[in-house]
């Protein structure tokens, strides 16, 4: 019998609650992170920002659920930003 170090006894206990979740249309998914990773790599110049305790909060709490480091998150939408493919979404009223 294999033993398990205190890590991997919650990791599994965490399994067997039912908290993980496939990961749905995986290769898009691995292709995505590849591409932040080859973003992260590509960087040449330093830059510092002011971001509200909010936002910062906020955006660390959508880098959790993407998986991704935050720095590399708010880089990613810089970068999308730059380049035309991120795009405001209107509140539409309802």
């Amino acid at each position: 019998m294999v033993r398990l170090s205190r890590e991997e006894n919650e990791l599994l206990k965490s399994v067997e609650r039912g908290e993980w979740k496939s990961v749905p249309r995986l290769p898009a998914a691995v292709k995505r992170y590849r591409e932040y990773a080859e973003s992260t790599f590509k960087k040449s110049r330093r830059v510092n920002i002011r971001l509200s305790p909010n936002d910062l909060d906020a955006i660390q709490k959508r880098a959790i659920e993407e998986g991704v480091p935050y720095q590399t998150l708010i880089s990613s939408l810089v970068h999308k930003y730059a380049n035309g493919k991120l795009v405001e979404r209107r509140d539409s009223g309802k």
